[in-house]
């Protein structure tokens, strides 16, 4: 029987076709994603080559048009510009052809040449690794089979299918489709679960969309993104260099009043106010459920629905929508109270023509009339968010 050069038992094609598969999703959300995407960090020109000879030979993608694609993704998230949203062209179709919406979208070339610019440009790529992306895998291909013989053929296909499937159609279809919520960010985005292991770290993706130029994914004490420690690794050695990290919550118990300091710190952590923010409603919802039910089925909606509209952004909700919800919370004072007041809270850091002292006095107003309210949650709230530091 013809065999490659390397002989391994079987368990040993496992680990290295796990390893190879793994380096390619380590230059995806390294080099691609985090570095020329977002510029969260800097790289050294020797990591740098390698991620892009490495990707040139494992998926055969041309940096501008991933970078391309990604960007557009987030300016236009979730509209019918998105190139891959599940919430617009369904869970199935993004989770079984996220690759060939990818392909697609890489032919438009405005969407290249808007969303493409800073990607390399050198004689390298523009001769190599974009005018003969096919001849990469097809490398690839040949080296599998010279080094471990049949098996390599299983080995490459493998290799081939890995990130399509885990990066295009996981992340981009699961990762705003399931999961929960850190931040209540405008979009879906959710974290499919808090160790980002499989996917190097993309497993996050609602604290990216949170805080897209961040070098580090992970967000709370209990999630892991490996990526990020790589990064750190190539940092340790002077190969990367962070430039943004999401910025850390900071509070100070001692304040009673909102300053500009509170302000800032509400601007800045925003998602993570809504967030907070919507545990409030839920919890108002849980108490006002059985009064709720009663109006919203006189209304032809049922109670999950309600739900679901009280907790959305009022700008994602169609007009009859509103008008509906309008109707069933003005039979309930406490919800009403809450999420009027979570409109209120929002159009603060909305109101771009105000001055900074103006918009100080219009939180210190917000928190005075939500600790004025009546409604304990919203006491609660509004004297922690004074905190915020």
């Amino acid at each position: 029987m013809v065999s490659g050069l390397i002989d391994l038992p079987w368990w040993g094609y496992v680990v290295v076709t796990l390893v190879l598969t793994h380096i390619t999703i380590a230059s995806i959300t390294i080099y691609l994603h985090r570095h020329q995407a977002h510029r969260a960090l800097e790289l050294h020109a020797l990591p740098s080559h390698f991620f892009r000879f490495w990707l040139w030979l494992t998926t055969g993608m041309v940096t501008k048009e991933w970078t391309a694609i990604h960007r557009k993704h987030h300016a236009k998230c979730e509209t019918t510009d998105d190139p891959h949203s599940p919430q617009i062209l369904s869970i199935g179709k993004v989770v079984k052809e996220g690759s060939e919406l990818y392909r697609k979208e890489s032919k438009n070339l405005e969407t290249m040449e808007r969303y493409g610019h800073g990607t390399p440009d050198d004689w390298i790529e523009r001769e190599i690794y974009s005018k003969h992306s096919v001849k990469g895998v097809s490398l690839m291909l040949i080296i599998d089979l010279v080094l471990f013989g049949p098996i390599g053929l299983t080995m490459w296909a493998v290799q081939m299918a890995w990130s399509p499937f885990l990066a295009a159609g996981i992340i981009n279809g699961v990762g705003h489709y399931w999961g929960y919520r850190n931040f209540q960010v405008e979009d879906a985005s959710r974290n499919i679960i808090p160790w980002g292991i499989l996917v190097g770290g993309e497993e996050l993706h609602n604290n990216h969309h949170a805080y897209a130029t961040s070098a580090r994914l992970s967000n709370k004490w209990y999630e892991f993104d490996i990526g990020w420690m790589y990064i750190c690794i190539l940092k340790s050695i002077g190969l990367a260099q962070v430039r943004k990290t999401a910025p850390k919550l900071r509070f100070n118990m001692a304040k009673t009043k909102c300053d500009l300091d509170t302000l800032h710190a509400v601007i800045s952590h925003r998602y993570e106010v809504l967030a907070k923010y919507a545990h409030s409603l839920k919890h108002t919802f849980a108490k006002e459920m059985d009064h709720l039910r009663e109006v919203a089925t006189h209304h032809g909606v049922d109670r999950s629905t309600i739900k679901r509209w009280v907790l959305a952004d009022s700008k994602t909700l169609l007009e009859h929508e509103r008008a509906k919800l309008s109707l069933v919370l003005s039979k309930t004072r406490s919800l009403d109270k809450v999420y009027t007041m979570r409109e209120e809270l929002v159009s603060v850091w909305q109101r771009s023509t105000a001055s900074k002292d103006e918009l100080v006095k219009q939180l210190e107003d917000w928190c005075h009339r939500a600790e004025e309210s009546g409604i304990e949650v919203l006491e609660n709230f509004s004297r922690r968010l004074r905190c915020y530091a």
